[in-house]
């Protein structure tokens, strides 16, 4: 048996449609899966079992990615064709099944949209394949030692990113004497290429020296998963980081400002989010905004705002344990 399944191009919604490609493997264990995905997502699937290939689907001017697809995908016969991305394409290959999403389900989270593909409520939630080597890996660059709180300063657009000196400002409220996670380490993680890295290094540039760890652009997706896996808590602006760090199981503090929490929070039992104070309509309502060139949306929510959300996550959870 043999299923494709298109997703994103992006990573994190790359991420959120893992659970459902788990509920495939899990509902056809003997299928092999080809993944159609954006470049950047690529590495989130390496160590997926049963991985036949995995196609990167570069966009391309008039739609002609579509077609160096096609080529790839079209001489096979797939028992079940999966869609994520509402293309043409779909419809045109041989397949006894066919699943294609179109468009959205009102203000339903990604997810929900995703389940209701196939039917499933509650929807499958997004999970992490990493291999022996990733986890080997993780466990070098965050040696045993006090609890690690992951910080996740980028974003893909600059609205959504929270100011450097905040998250400097939480991680010495967080890791203080009297805070939840007291003495912990820091361990930065940003996405590849510089203008990630350039985002990460106000942040690096003002941590405690001794106590920081540099990750920032230097994981695959798969070892930036084992890593996060290994935090006691990983706070992030919204981003595919974010998405990786609750599929991955670390507990998982969004922040949020002019994208939807309701669409996009991540999500499971160890995650939560917080807001600005403005709504996303009064974020980006405003005169002028342009989601490429507008600087960032956050001003108004606070270090102490965050402080007291992540405070209240990590109470609801199990004492954290230092890095194993």
């Amino acid at each position: 048996m043999r299923i494709l399944f298109m997703t994103a191009t992006r990573i994190g919604d790359a991420v959120l449609s893992t659970g459902l490609l788990d509920h495939l493997l899990r509902r056809h264990p003997g299928a092999s899966v080809t993944v159609a995905c954006g470049p950047a997502a690529v590495g989130l699937f390496e160590a997926m079992p049963r991985l036949e290939r995995v196609i990167a689907v570069e966009k391309r001017r008039l739609r002609l990615h579509w077609l160096a697809l096609w080529r790839e995908v079209a001489a096979t016969r797939w028992d079940v064709v999966v869609d994520l991305r509402g293309s043409f394409l779909s419809a045109f290959l041989r397949a006894r099944t066919r699943h294609v999403l179109r468009g959205r389900r009102g203000g339903d989270h990604r997810v929900a949209a995703l389940g209701a593909l196939f039917g499933l409520d509650p929807p499958p939630l997004p999970v992490v394949w990493t291999s022996e080597a990733h986890r080997a890996k993780a466990a070098h660059l965050i040696p045993p030692g006090p609890p690690v709180i992951g910080l996740g300063p980028t974003a893909n657009w600059p609205g959504k990113v929270w100011e450097p000196r905040r998250f400097v400002a939480l991680f010495d409220r967080l890791a203080a004497a009297d805070g939840p996670l007291p003495g912990a380490r820091a361990a930065v993680f940003a996405g590849p290429g510089p203008a990630e890295r350039s985002m990460a290094e106000p942040v690096l540039a003002a941590l405690p020296r001794g106590r920081t760890i540099d990750l920032a652009g230097k994981l695959s997706l798969a070892e930036a998963a084992a890593a996060l896996s290994r935090c006691a808590l990983f706070v992030g602006n919204d981003s595919g980081l974010m998405h990786l760090a609750a599929a991955a199981g670390a507990p998982t503090l969004g922040l949020f400002g002019p994208s939807p929490p309701e669409q996009y929070a991540p999500l499971g039992p160890r995650s939560a989010f917080v807001c600005t104070p403005e709504t996303v309509e009064e974020l980006t309502g405003r005169p002028g905004y342009d989601h490429r060139t507008t600087g960032s949306l956050m001003g108004t929510l606070s270090v102490e705002s965050v402080y007291t959300a992540a405070s209240g996550l990590l109470a609801r959870l199990p004492a954290p344990l230092a890095a194993q």
